[in-house]
C-alpha cells in the first residue's frame, strides 16, 4: 500500500499536479503525490541534512541554496546559450572554440588527425610528452577534429574551421559531447584541456559562492558525479567544505516522502538505504 509519494518536477509545479494525480490514480494510487522541485531532490540524493547547497554540472550548470529541503536561492541555471558556465556544454564549447581559433590562425589540418597519440589515450599506453610537458602534437586538437570530422580532411585550415562551425551549429549537443574528451585529454596531460578543466572548476566554485552559506555541498550532474579532472579540481577548491555526491534521485524523492512519516533520527538513518540501495 502506498502511503506517501513525491514527484520531482522542473518548472511550474502547480500546472503538473493535476496530471500527476491522474497518472497516480491510473495505477491505483488514490493519494496524489506531493510535488517538489527537481533541485531540492537532487540535493537530497546526496545529503540527509535539511540545509546546504547543491552544485550541479551536467549538460547545464547551477548552484542552489537549500533550506529545509526547499529551494531558497539559485545561481546560473540560465541555459547553454548565454550561461551555464562550467557545464559540460560550456567545456565542450571552449574546446571547439580553441580548435577553431587555432585553425583560423593557420593550424595545419594534419593536426586534426587521431594518430598514435589518440591510440595511446584509448589503449592506456602512456603518450609521448612534448618539451613543454604537454602531450606532443596537441591531443585535444586531434580528439576534437575526429569528433567533428571523422576521416574527413578539408583542404585548408579555414575550410576545416568552417566545417566544424557548421556541424556545431546544426547540432549544439555535439559540443556537450566533447566534455568527456576534454576530461580524457586533461587526464593524459594535454595542457589546453587542463586549462579548460581549471577554468570550468573555478567558474563552478565561484557560482556556488554566490549562494552557499553553510551545510554540506552536494555535487550533482554527470560532470561532477563522474570521477574525472573537473570533479577532482572542484573538490580541491572546496577544501574545508563537507562535500557529498548525489546518488539516486528517485530514491531521494521516496526518502523525502517517507521522511514525513518517520522520526528525524530514523529518517537520517535510512537515507543511504533509499539513495544508494543495498
Amino acid at each position: 500500500r502506498v502511503v506517501a509519494s513525491m514527484a520531482g518536477v522542473a518548472g511550474y509545479r502547480e500546472a503538473m499536479a493535476p496530471e500527476l494525480a491522474k497518472a497516480w490514480a491510473a495505477h491505483g494510487i488514490a493519494e496524489e503525490p506531493r510535488c517538489g522541485g527537481d533541485v531540492p531532490i537532487a540535493y537530497a540524493a546526496g545529503s540527509p541534512e535539511p540545509d546546504g547547497s547543491l552544485l550541479l554540472s551536467g549538460t547545464g550548470a547551477a548552484a542552489a541554496r537549500i533550506v529545509d529541503f526547499e529551494l531558497d536561492a539559485v545561481a546560473d541555471a540560465l541555459g547553454w546559450l548565454l550561461a551555464d558556465t562550467g557545464s559540460g556544454f560550456w567545456i565542450g564549447r571552449e574546446a571547439a572554440k580553441a580548435v577553431v581559433d587555432a585553425l583560423d590562425r593557420g593550424l595545419p589540418v594534419a593536426a586534426l588527425r587521431h594518430d598514435s597519440l589518440g591510440e595511446a589515450l584509448y589503449s592506456g599506453t602512456p603518450a609521448p610528452v612534448g618539451a613543454g610537458g604537454g602531450i606532443a602534437g596537441g591531443l585535444l586538437t586531434a580528439l576534437v577534429g575526429e569528433h567533428f570530422l571523422g576521416a574527413e580532411r578539408p583542404a585548408t585550415p579555414r575550410a576545416a574551421a568552417n566545417r566544424i562551425v557548421r556541424l556545431a551549429q546544426a547540432d549544439h549537443m555535439r559540443l556537450a559531447a566533447l566534455s568527456s574528451l576534454v576530461s580524457q585529454a586533461a587526464a593524459a596531460g594535454d595542457p589546453a584541456a587542463a586549462g579548460i578543466v581549471r577554468e570550468a572548476a573555478g567558474h563552478l566554485v565561484a557560482t556556488l559562492g554566490r549562494v552557499h552559506v553553510s551545510g554540506p555541498v552536494v555535487l550533482a550532474g554527470s560532470v561532477l558525479t563522474s570521477d574525472g579532472p573537473v570533479r577532482q579540481a572542484v573538490i580541491e577548491l572546496l577544501k574545508g567544505e563537507t562535500v557529498m555526491t548525489a546518488h539516486d534521485a528517485a530514491g531521494a524523492a521516496a526518502w523525502l516522502a517517507a521522511r514525513d512519516l518517520l522520526p528525524e533520527a530514523g529518517a537520517k538513518a535510512l537515507h543511504a538505504s533509499f539513495t544508494k540501495g543495498p
